[in-house]
């Protein structure tokens, strides 16, 4: 475990800190309080039978059966009258268990629904620092794990309500006995509060370390192919298996505790409590002799006292696993890396696509510039390529142009109007965007080119696929338009998903396209194929194209090449070549290579 680790989770959880995770928890909760009102009405009503029950069979043996003078009529009274009180509590019961689960779940399918809705608010920022796997744990697990947080509510509410009502019939019964219990309170409470405080720690690294195991997983699922390729299978075993070890070391931890602390040393003092009554009650000195009523009822409403009092210390692990997956989940919620702002009631539209970076600095981190000074115009229609080695700036331009990242020096113009300006749906119905790497959706091909947007018609679902050549393939298919897509898109090679993705693009008709390295893990014979349609598409738009291949940029309007940065040549294609510069040895290296 590294030192990051042991800092971030190896803090037990402090009371004023659980107090504000449970208020927070709870103002979920109230959206559907009158699910919880009526489990409370039921709560009390199982209760009050449970006081009546005893305190009705210490009347008939005291009045009845001391005497002898219980007739069959009377018997067959009690009889009746007793089951009737344990179907009505049976009744309440489960009404009130239903109608509480109820509720639970209503409140967190709630807390999942907005902390799924606050992801999407969050910035790209935020996605390269926290891994997929830990964030998956946070939405599942955490939240599963509110849910028996909330479930652990129900039985301290039947808990207290239970405890107040046993001892209000203790002292009915017998005064002094019930002073004699009520001594044991101050002893539970303290270990109430020992046992959150200690094993709160404990539950902060057991669920950070089940983090560990989801990145663990998600992270070997995704690179499958690739840990079989270089024989990495007996490393990502052992690193695995160490992860796992000290979840089950922590999770020992945890039993230990549970095992000294809850059921075993309630009950030790719930039978102290009941011999500490019993003696009272047999005491030699009593000048009173005690009826067996009263000390049957009186040892049944001290059981009814302790047993919710064990229940109570056994959810007290669900306490500290909810306290901790509460704080994490409410990291999300807290996150303040959020997307970078728009004007969303801003009416600035993009009519004609010109483009102006106006000495933009960049950093992702803060501190270090990726971006410095840069500045360039591409006039509405034209096309910008942009060219570099790894590392020097290109992607930067394409995520802050797209608003993935906030820029922190310069200005960007869109039609001359600063980008920020533009609300969010503007840009995002604009600006289209083509990556590297297409990502395919669950569903059919149409689904995948209009993803689900119905406005879209099959007519231009198709126009769009014959203008970048993915007809040519897709009419080969079984289903044509309706062919299947599994996850991932994994049965079509990368050039036909490739070209799905173009065609997903294209089809809203945006007035700024962005390629990002678009051709650049595409066969020859098929870039082939959609450099006649991107070419038809260009024309009235403003294109910017990140290139690998500089052959496919040898017609832009403009090129842009960076090196650190920083723009370190200017030109179109013949105006670079006869510099003799930095793309020209480029140019004819790939050349050469070809």
């Amino acid at each position: 475990m590294n030192k990051k680790f042991e800092s971030d989770w190896s803090k037990a959880v402090s009371f004023s800190e659980q107090k504000q995770i449970l208020k927070r928890i709870l103002s979920f909760a109230k959206f559907y309080k009158y699910y919880f009102l009526f489990a409370l009405i039921g709560a009390v009503l199982v209760s009050v039978i449970n006081m009546f029950l005893p305190r009705f069979l210490q009347y008939y043996m005291d009045n009845f059966l001391a005497y002898k003078s219980a007739t069959w009529q009377i018997i067959y009274g009690v009889a009746a009258i007793y089951l009737i009180g344990l179907f009505l509590k049976a009744f309440l019961q489960f009404s009130y268990e239903f109608t509480y689960a109820l509720a639970g779940e209503k409140t967190l399918e709630h807390i999942r629904r907005v902390v799924y809705s606050k992801l999407h608010q969050l910035g790209m920022r935020y996605f390269d620092q926290v891994p997929a796997g830990s964030i998956l744990s946070r939405v599942t697990n955490d939240t599963m794990a509110l849910s028996t947080f909330l479930g652990m509510f129900s039985t301290v509410l039947i808990g207290f309500i239970s405890m107040i009502t046993a001892f209000f019939a203790m002292y009915y019964t017998d005064k002094a006995a019930s002073f004699l219990i009520l001594i044991f309170i101050p002893i539970l409470m303290f270990v109430m509060w020992l046992y959150s405080y200690l094993n709160s720690k404990l539950y902060r690294e057991y669920r950070a370390r089940n983090s560990l195991i989801n990145t663990k997983l998600n992270e070997t699922i995704s690179g499958i192919s690739v840990i079989q390729q270089f024989k990495q299978e007996n490393r990502v075993q052992a690193e695995f298996e160490k992860i796992n070890n000290d979840q089950l070391k922590t999770r020992i931890k945890l039993i230990k505790m549970n095992s000294i602390m809850l059921s075993p040393l309630t009950s030790l003092l719930y039978n102290v409590a009941l011999v500490a009554s019993l003696a009272y009650f047999g005491f030699p000195l009593r000048t009173s002799f005690v009826a067996a009523g009263v000390i049957y009822a009186f040892s049944n409403y001290v059981q009814s006292f302790f047993n919710p009092i064990s229940s109570m210390m056994d959810s007290l692990t669900s306490f500290t696993d909810g306290i901790v997956a509460g704080k994490r989940i409410f990291r999300i919620l807290d996150e303040t890396e959020l997307e970078p702002k728009q004007s969303e009631k801003s009416d600035a539209v993009i009519s004609k696509g010109k483009i102006e970076f106006k000495h933009v600095y960049f950093s992702y981190d803060g501190k270090n510039d990726v971006l410095k000074d840069v500045s360039f115009t591409v006039n509405p229609g034209e096309t910008l390529g942009i060219v570099g080695h790894t590392g020097s700036g290109k992607s930067s331009i394409i995520n802050i142009m797209m608003r993935f990242y906030e820029f922190q020096k310069g200005q960007i113009l869109l039609d001359g109007q600063d980008i920020r300006k533009f609300s969010k749906e503007e840009l995002r119905a604009k600006l289209g965007l083509v990556l590297q790497e297409p990502f395919m959706f669950y569903g059919t091909v149409a689904s995948n080119i209009r993803l689900y947007n119905q406005k879209i018609s099959d007519d231009a679902v198709k126009a769009a696929a014959e203008q970048v050549q993915a007809n040519q393939f897709i009419e080969k298919l079984p289903d044509k338009y309706q062919t299947k897509v599994i996850e991932g898109g994994s049965e079509f090679s990368m050039g036909e998903r490739q070209l799905i993705s173009f065609a997903r693009t294209l089809v809203t008709d945006p007035k700024v396209l962005v390629l990002d390295e678009a051709t650049a893990n595409i066969d020859t014979e098929t870039e082939s194929l959609i450099q006649e349609g991107l070419a038809r598409l260009r024309a009235g738009r403003t294109t910017l194209a990140i290139a690998h291949r500089l052959s496919t940029i040898k017609d832009a309007n403009q090129i842009i090449v960076l090196d650190k940065g920083q723009i370190v040549e200017k030109g179109n294609h013949q105006q670079l070549m006869s510099k003799q510069g930095y793309y020209y040895n480029l140019y004819r290296l790939q050349q050469n290579r070809a």
